[in-house]
């Protein structure tokens, strides 16, 4: 019997079980439980209404719903804790075990896990490990915050299996077990409205490595690498700092006197901090597959959606698709990776985060700057102030300014959506405002040359 299996059952046998929060990862644990375990009840407990009979659940199961839903936690013995729940109060205040498909999938499994956060880049370069770990013939699988829940690949595990993990600071917040490859590519402000400080922030992401083990790897950015290592063997990289393990500078990743020219002729991931995703990728393939087989695969990957995505050439104007992009660090890479950048759509929710940063970049640099929503309210004010009040413009929405990109972009040059924000209460994810702005480019080939 998988071990996986074996674990779960035990740690469930005869117990009261919510699971706070009925989403993907929810109705995953669900599915697991219901096969393979005999606890003593499963509650259902959501902010959203579930609905028994549309989820097929038999009526043993409890729901509860609406804005009581935490109120009964401690009347249970273990809490399956979805990511995107906020807990009401701690988990040291609450009497029942507050656990996730994470933690338990990596009590059991941490030894064959690749795990990977940071704010920016963290889906590419999970994408990436797996896809040459994959094409070069390893048994692998990928989960988590990519969209596949930890409990979906569990069952076919075995002690070869290679698992590459992406890891979100609401997966990461309460985690006590990290993998034994970890891997921290960087840190910007991000999710200040959850947490309030980029102190707690950086706290929850710091899960990912606090609990390692002697012998297990840790892949960090120079600017966040701990001051007093633990037990684990601590590398360094960085794009910026020569002095990092990992030096990557002008297509080249450099570390201990060997380079290695990153293949920019033969791969289809545009920009420096591509090049600093690839770095990453390379050293920790390195523990699995031979550099031959590293340079092969990569050659094959194409880009995830909605990470500088080319769109499409109407009128002369190239447009690419960043809608991923919540942070200024993403905004201004996004400038300077496409070829011969002309606009920028930035803006949607505001979170607080201080754009001086990308006001700054923006004022050295001649591109059209079309701002949007609450936040590129904020951004289009700072920047009518500045040296470049005359190329900075404000619109309500994405509609209007994808029409206003497609009047001022010279031809010849690109129009990126970049936002620097999130897209929530505008759109339900930066997929859903990735595709509605394809669309709107896709409206302009229709429409008649301006």
């Amino acid at each position: 019997m998988n071990k996986f299996i074996e674990y779960i059952k035990s740690f469930t046998s005869e117990k009261h079980i919510c699971l706070l929060g009925f989403g993907r990862e929810g109705r995953s644990t669900y599915r697991i439980l219901a096969q393979y375990c005999s606890p003593q009840s499963i509650t259902i407990a959501d902010l959203n209404t579930v609905d028994k009979a549309e989820n097929d659940l038999p009526d043993p199961v409890h729901v509860i719903s609406g804005d009581t839903y935490q109120d009964s936690l401690d009347s249970f013995d273990i809490v399956f804790k979805s990511p995107g729940i906020v807990l009401k109060k701690p988990p040291h205040e609450l009497k029942c075990c507050i656990t996730s498909e994470t933690q338990v999938f990596f009590s059991v499994f941490r030894e064959q896990i690749i795990g990977i956060t940071g704010t920016k880049g963290k889906s590419t370069v999970s994408s990436l490990i797996y896809h040459v770990l994959n094409e070069s013939g390893c048994d692998c699988r990928l989960a988590g915050n990519i969209g596949i829940p930890v409990f979906d690949i569990a069952e076919g595990i075995t002690e070869e299996t290679v698992i590459v993990c992406e890891l979100s600071c609401h997966q990461l917040e309460y985690m006590t077990v990290s993998p034994a490859y970890a891997v921290f590519l960087n840190l910007y402000e991000e999710h200040l409205d959850h947490y309030g400080s980029m102190e707690r922030y950086y706290a929850a992401k710091k899960n990912i490595y606090l609990h390692q083990q002697t012998g297990d790897i840790l892949l960090i950015n120079e600017d966040i690498a701990p001051e007093n290592g633990g037990r684990q063997t601590v590398i360094t990289i960085s794009d910026t700092k020569s002095s990092a393990d990992i030096f990557v500078t002008d297509s080249k990743i450099i570390r201990n006197g060997d380079v290695y020219n990153i293949p920019t002729e033969k791969i289809r991931l545009l920009g420096r901090h591509n090049h600093y995703n690839i770095a990453a990728a390379q050293f920790i393939s390195k523990y699995f597959i031979d550099e031959d087989n590293f340079t092969r695969a990569i050659s094959t990957f194409s880009p995830l959606a909605h990470r500088l995505e080319y769109v499409d050439m109407i009128n002369g104007v190239r447009y690419y698709d960043d809608s991923i992009s919540t942070a200024c660090a993403t905004a201004i890479e996004a400038v300077k990776s496409i070829p011969a950048p002309g606009s920028i759509l930035i803006g949607g929710m505001d979170r607080g985060i201080d754009y001086q940063p990308l006001v700054d970049y923006l004022c050295g640099c001649e591109v059209q700057v079309i701002c949007m929503e609450t936040s590129g309210k904020r951004i289009f004010d700072m920047l009518n102030v500045s040296s470049a009040s005359g190329r900075s413009h404000y619109v309500p929405h994405l509609k209007e300014a994808v029409e206003l990109a497609a009047k001022i972009t010279p031809a010849g040059k690109s129009c990126v959506l970049s936002p620097a924000s999130a897209s929530y209460g505008i759109f339900k994810n930066f997929e859903e405002r990735g595709d509605a702005f394809k669309s709107l480019v896709a409206e302009l080939n229709k429409a008649p040359d301006t």
